[in-house]
């Protein structure tokens, strides 16, 4: 089992290794325009080629939804105890409370641990995670009129797009196909090396401080969405998957959101990368119980 996680991890640490190392040799790195061009190009690109192939019907399909939604918002009511507890500023650790990695590396772990039959739900996660976070990161982090910058924003496009492909049981034609996956591919890799220089310029005291969050957050996450799976009746499955993906490390798309943002990237990468480390403790025995 730690080989087939460390597996899914080593891509993670392999490319914000480059970007520390990167930055480590004295090269510069244009941050802001690899953030515009993820956000406004490869994240839409990324969505429609991993969502236009998921099979789901639509009852499963709005439950599991549902049942995402109200994790991500008791996440968010958590966060002012957790940013209390921490004497950090809410605001910096609202999206990294309520944003898991529910993409390039929950949705690997889910079809490890389920299958095929629970990958439809990991997808259906991942879907309501990058609806939260793209309407309501895009809102808190304009600057100006916010209704505006958003609908200015391709990924919200994109996720609808998807999520009517995914309901219609439509595919779309193979040249797009072919066309948005070519274009989806740079998307991680650029991510994981933004987190990489980032993290060149972080403290040991944030590195302590990213530790007591995600020993905070993961059993948060898991006991939270193990209660909601069971009041919304969802099946074994279904809510196995929910708190699997729920307990992920925090997104990558945090930083990113906190870089454009302004507000404490350097953190936001140290919570992203200590996370991510912990998950190849916490990931085993949390699969040994749910599986």
């Amino acid at each position: 089992m730690l080989a087939e996680l460390f597996a899914v991890m080593a891509p993670v640490l392999a490319g914000a290794g480059l970007g520390f190392s990167w930055i480590r040799l004295g090269h510069s790195y244009p941050v802001e325009f690899v953030t515009r061009l993820v956000f406004n190009i490869g994240t839409p690109a990324l969505v429609l080629a991993s969502l236009s192939g998921a099979e789901i019907d639509a009852e499963s399909f709005g439950r599991t939804m549902l049942a995402t939604a109200l994790v991500i918002i008791a996440m968010a009511a958590a966060t002012f105890l957790v940013a209390r507890l921490l004497r950090r500023d809410w605001r910096v650790l609202l999206a990294p409370m309520m944003y898991p990695n529910t993409g390039n590396m929950g949705l690997p772990v889910v079809l490890y641990a389920f299958g095929s039959a629970g990958f439809a739900y990991g997808i259906t996660i991942m879907v309501t995670v990058a609806l939260f976070q793209f309407t309501l990161g895009t809102v808190f982090t304009s600057r100006g009129n916010p209704f505006k910058a958003l609908a200015k924003t391709p990924i919200v496009y994109a996720i609808a797009i998807a999520m009517g492909l995914l309901l219609t049981d439509t595919t779309l034609p193979l040249w797009l196909a072919n066309s948005v996956d070519l274009m989806s591919g740079f998307t991680v890799p650029l991510m994981l090396i933004t987190l990489g220089v980032s993290l060149a310029s972080i403290q040991v005291r944030s590195l302590r401080s990213g530790v007591g969050f995600s020993l905070l957050r993961i059993p948060l996450a898991a006991t939270i969405a193990w209660l909601i799976g069971g009041w919304m009746g969802l099946s074994p499955l279904a809510q196995g998957v929910l708190v699997l993906q729920m307990s992920m490390p925090v997104a990558v798309f945090n930083y990113l959101f906190a870089q454009r943002a302004g507000r404490e990237p350097a953190y936001v990468a140290s919570l992203v990368f200590c996370s991510t480390l912990l998950a190849l403790i916490y990931l085993p025995i949390l699969l040994a119980l749910l599986m």
